[in-house]
């Protein structure tokens, strides 16, 4: 195996294809206007020990802030957010750095919004960003409830004491949703640009951030780390942006969007999405490692444990014997919520393209009224305490509200699946 793996030189040759960051020129053109707006500024993170949330804040501290709060449920993953800062060169942390292992919808995070605040940048990214999030009711419910109920909670709060800049992400997977997840997150967009005229709302929908907490390619990493067999869908393509570009563009969208936009990369279909299983193949050449395609899950898993019996245990950056051979199991996908390809934008939508060199703009995103999204937030939770409650019955409130929602439901999740 490769001894001289590079997670990062993987990622920008064999995925976006990209050497320098797509927000390079863009965050060169407008650097005056991003230090105005940024240098000496008290920041809020939510969500901030995730991938995204992690490189914002990444991204941000080449800025001299003033004042960075940074609050997520993973205290594990918030001290090694701590740890990786601090560890590294080239970042202004400032003196009030404070990580807080809470939830934002607890009332202990209102206590410390109003003492440390008020707040210029307030950036969101607690969310299920996840299809695989898609099981059960129990699921959906638990999903609906973090992606749009309780943001709705944060917006009243932020009410009280206004930013002058923030952000919530979005996914691509809210340009006409075939999934509750990215129905979800395109009700959330509705949500936010009801406040559009009250708080400077930004969002930004973007490509898979490649190799991020929870994605399928880091999955590929974990599996070969654990010598367990690889599974890939065949026929799913994606745009991929590097976690580095997800935090930029995330950071570049929340200081220098007008309220209301949404924001998304200027990627090409022909040239920048490629199918997972490309990356899978690239992956196992990289690491000197020859595929041995299986016929099952069964297979694959049973040639995976004469590996274990050599070494139980072997991390990308060990040796192995050159050109061991490495099982894996391709598949056709067919779970509930599966899109074949991306889309940032519909077809009725007011774009952007000249403002910015490699991102683009949506400029009149439905804006409903409060009364509408009091609507329904009570269609929704007086279904949720009903007691009779379906994916069904969910599906047909969010279309009642989302007309470009599709849902494609197979009666087979994610979780079924290596």
């Amino acid at each position: 195996m490769n001894t001289n793996f590079n997670l990062e030189k993987f990622i920008s040759t064999c995925v976006t294809g990209r050497e320098t960051s797509l927000l390079a020129a863009d965050f060169q053109k407008y650097d005056n206007e991003l230090h105005a707006r940024i240098d000496g500024r008290c920041v809020l993170v939510i969500g901030g020990a995730g991938t995204i949330g992690s490189f914002f804040i990444k991204a941000i501290l080449k800025y001299p802030v003033a004042k960075l709060v940074v609050v997520d449920i993973n205290e594990n993953g918030l001290t090694e957010l701590v740890r990786d800062l601090r560890s590294s060169g080239g970042y202004h942390i400032p003196d009030d750095f404070i990580p807080y292992p809470v939830n934002f919808n607890d009332t202990v995070f209102e206590k410390l919004f109003k003492h440390h605040g008020p707040f210029h940048i307030v950036a969101n990214f607690a969310a299920h960003k996840h299809v695989r999030s898609e099981k059960d009711i129990f699921s959906v419910e638990a999903m609906i409830e973090n992606n749009v109920l309780r943001a709705r909670k944060l917006l009243d709060l932020l009410l009280q004491s206004p930013p002058e800049h923030f952000f919530c992400v979005s996914t691509d997977k809210a340009a006409n949703p075939v999934n509750i997840m990215g129905a979800s997150k395109k009700l959330m967009e509705e949500l936010i640009m009801a406040y559009a005229d009250k708080l400077p709302i930004k969002t930004a929908r973007f490509a898979n951030v490649a190799f991020s907490n929870g994605s399928l390619p880091l999955g590929f990493l974990e599996r070969i780390g654990k010598k367990q067999p690889l599974s890939c869908p065949l026929g799913i393509r994606r745009f991929f942006v590097s976690p580095q570009e997800a935090g930029e563009l995330c950071l570049f969208a929340s200081v220098m969007g007008e309220s209301g936009d949404i924001f998304f990369p200027k990627l090409e279909e022909e040239r920048d999405m490629i199918p997972f299983d490309q990356i899978a193949l690239a992956l196992l050449k990289t690491l000197d490692l020859t595929p041995d395609i299986c016929s099952s899950e069964a297979e694959a898993i049973t040639k995976a444990a004469l590996l274990q019996t050599h070494s139980p245990c072997l991390s990308v950056s060990q040796s192995a014997s050159p050109s061991s051979v490495y099982p894996i199991y391709f598949f056709g996908s067919d779970t509930s919520g599966e899109k074949s390809f991306e889309e940032f934008y519909t077809e009725t939508e007011l774009l952007d393209n000249d403002s910015f060199i490699n991102l683009g703009v949506v400029k009149n995103s439905k804006k409903r009224t409060i009364r509408e999204i009091d609507e329904i937030f009570t269609s929704l939770t007086n279904l949720f305490s009903s007691g009779n409650v379906s994916k069904a019955n969910l599906v047909d409130i969010l279309k009642a509200y989302l007309p470009n929602f599709e849902h494609i439901e197979t009666g087979k999740g994610l979780d079924s699946k290596m």
